[in-house]
């Protein structure tokens, strides 16, 4: 496993390699990272993984500053599963060395879900995964589902642009069927029971949909018996088509997206 600590070091490591496999990541690595890897290593012949904390795509100040960085941690964690050829851990200007202002922007019709909600925040991801992918020359890129807008959107960008197939991998979750994710550590035992209870709830809303006529007041209802029982705070609550993102009347070729805040930590998850 080679660490690539600048873009000089990255450009001169990748230049032999036309089949590589991109893993991008913001620390905090666990076993829904070590998924897309596997993944990787199973379509690719080199995969690197970067660890870049981005500051453009956090619209809230005290969210950048408890997320969990762990550098020395993530990279034990790495070595150890023996299925990463690089590591690349830039520094801001390796990203950000063209100072120009960014020209991405999104559609109103995609301002919907955590773009609703996180102003800002997607206009940062798609920025720095096209300084990423710019940089870094992958043949795959591989994401997870758990953030599916932003899978939905990345790949409707980069795959218009680039040369890369944006691959996506199914949600890993824990014995409590939460969604892995790098946050997660910043909750106790209480608020990690409380996120089971409400997975279990959301299955049985599911579960439920098919049978409602007006599947959007059954949703509201919902919504407000979660808020109520869990005392969390839920941003949305939505079945939406996963082809568009649209609203669905349906459960065919859609899924149930939440978005919910717990012992203020922001967790999402979909269905």
């Amino acid at each position: 496993m080679k660490i690539l600590l600048n873009n000089r070091s990255l450009i001169e490591s990748l230049r032999p390699f036309n089949d590589l496999g991109f893993v991008p990541t913001m620390g905090g690595i666990h076993e829904g990272h070590l998924s897309l890897i596997n993944k990787s290593n199973k379509l690719c012949k080199k995969t690197i993984v970067s660890i870049f904390v981005n500051p453009k795509q956090f619209n809230n100040k005290k969210d950048l500053i408890s997320y969990p960085r762990n550098i020395k941690k993530d990279l034990q964690i790495l070595k150890k599963c023996k299925k990463v050829d690089f590591v690349y851990l830039p520094k801001f200007k390796d990203i950000y060395k063209d100072t120009k202002k960014s020209k991405i922007k999104l559609l109103k019709k995609d301002k919907i879900l955590c773009a609703r909600f996180r102003k800002g925040h997607f206009e940062g991801v798609l920025d720095v995964m096209n300084r990423l992918t710019k940089i870094v020359c992958p043949k795959k890129i591989f994401m997870g589902e758990k953030d599916f807008q932003q899978l939905y959107l990345v790949k409707k960008l980069l795959e218009r642009k680039y040369k890369t197939k944006i691959i996506s991998c199914k949600t890993i979750r824990d014995k409590s069927n939460i969604a892995l994710s790098s946050r997660n550590i910043l909750l106790n035992k209480f608020n990690l029971k409380v996120a089971a209870n409400v997975y279990k709830k959301l299955l049985n809303i599911k579960k439920n949909i098919k049978n409602k006529k007006n599947i959007s007041n059954f949703l509201n209802l919902k919504k407000k018996e979660l808020n109520d029982n869990y005392s969390i705070k839920i941003d949305y609550l939505e079945l939406r088509n996963i082809s568009n993102l649209k609203i669905s009347n349906t459960m065919k070729n859609s899924k149930l997206f939440i978005a919910y805040h717990l012992n203020n930590v922001r967790l999402i998850d979909n269905l």
